[in-house]
């Protein structure tokens, strides 16, 4: 079963970027304290519980716990942050992101295929 792996830090964040050579990342990007992304991560939690990609990391950023950690992954790959956000990432590039009520379990399994 796939989980979410927290990314606390910024070597966490540069570890997985890393590893998103050889398997690819879903960054998702997380306010506690916003209902929209509270929607959005009910949405990514029912892809998770479906039938995942097994062969991907899926990384959760707390944006407010963990600001710096948000605006480097926003600084690294060259997509504004937004808040919730989804990012897909290959090879240590963002290939495809998202946010806000755009980010549903059917647009995951889409972009996931």
């Amino acid at each position: 079963m796939s989980t979410w792996m927290r990314i606390q830090s910024i070597q966490e964040l540069n570890d997985a970027l890393v590893r998103s050579s050889s398997q690819p990342l879903l960054l998702f990007k997380h306010s506690t304290r916003c209902p929209i992304s509270a929607g959005a991560h009910k949405e990514a939690e029912a892809y998770l519980n479906g039938t995942p990609r097994e062969d991907v990391t899926y990384g959760l950023i707390y944006v407010i716990e963990n600001r710096d950690v948000s605006n480097e992954a926003a600084e690294r790959l060259g997509v504004k942050h937004e808040s919730p956000q989804a990012i897909l990432i290959k090879e240590g590039q963002a290939v495809w992101h998202t946010s806000h009520s755009k980010i549903t379990e059917t647009a995951l399994q889409e972009i996931l295929r």
